[in-house]
């Protein structure tokens, strides 16, 4: 009934202000009380699976996108993470909302559906499902061909609300982000919730193997060697992966180009309610 409601729902846009975009292998966690983040979004999941996990009593809430890389070890850090804003003795209960996937013809997405519904259940807090819409219970068929009907969703942190997402903007550094994911990163936190921070990076990480071989490709190319699911990407996917491996090539050693001094690039919501850098001395 909640993955019906929630598929006739049309996605929303939601601008920048007040909201932190999540990306693939990243997870962020806030609460109520947050005065510079009300929205955790993500989107573009085509075989992935956007997670948002939620403490009744606290409010404290985390959304992450897993792509099947190490489900297991991803389900216990956000659930740390949830219960370190949450104390044990007080009223209130986990609730978990899984979102994401479709009946693609690698199956990844039932696999990642399954091991995201073993790892919670090995879990030794009581967890609730609250929302399953996911696998066959997102897919749509067009001409003989599967697609996902929700590719990303919100979860407003003080109201608790979920819905389909679109996001114009993915920032603060997007590439950078990709990039990190692209070269095989674990899952990432990338938000201190008490100073209200984001932080990114330091990341390091080895020059991408053929980059100007994959440069040289045409869309076709890129789409099907470098996408789980080619048919069901999104329109700008290609752009985005061509972007990514750009930002690679101009980057082959971060830690000397991008974070020279081993510090993360750190960025808090100005009054407008978007992400602005901080100069990491005044911190």
């Amino acid at each position: 009934e909640k993955a019906k409601l929630l598929r006739s729902q049309p996605a929303q846009i939601v601008e920048p202000k007040g909201l932190l975009y999540v990306q693939q292998r990243e997870f962020a966690v806030t609460t109520p009380k947050d005065s510079s983040v009300s929205i955790l979004g993500s989107d573009d999941a085509t075989t992935c699976h956007i997670v948002v996990l939620r403490h009744t009593g606290s409010g404290a809430t985390c959304l992450t996108h897993c792509d099947g890389s190490d489900t297991e070890a991803e389900v216990s850090l956000i659930m740390s993470s949830v219960k370190s804003f949450s104390s044990t003795t007080g009223y209130g209960r986990l609730e978990v909302h899984l979102v994401g996937g479709f009946n693609d013809d690698r199956q990844l997405s039932q696999k990642l559906t399954n091991q995201l519904l073993r790892a919670f259940d090995l879990q030794p807090d009581d967890v609730h499902l609250v929302t399953f819409c996911v696998t066959e219970l997102n897919d749509r068929e067009e001409k003989d061909i599967h697609f996902p009907i929700i590719y990303g969703i919100a979860v407003n942190v003080k109201t608790a609300e979920i819905f389909p997402a679109t996001f114009p903007e993915k920032g603060p550094d997007e590439d950078l982000r990709s990039a990190h994911v692209l070269t095989g990163a674990t899952l990432t936190n990338i938000y201190d919730a008490k100073m209200e921070q984001l932080h990114i990076g330091p990341y390091s990480w080895r020059p991408f193997p053929h980059v100007d071989f994959w440069l040289e490709q045409d869309d076709e190319q890129i789409l099907q060697n470098l996408s789980t699911s080619p048919l069901a990407e999104p329109p700008h996917f290609v752009s985005h992966i061509r972007s990514t491996l750009t930002f690679l090539k101009e980057h082959p050693f971060p830690s000397h180009s991008l974070f020279p001094d081993r510090k993360p690039r750190i960025y808090k919501k100005n009054e407008e309610g978007l992400w602005e850098q901080v100069c990491s001395d005044k911190i």
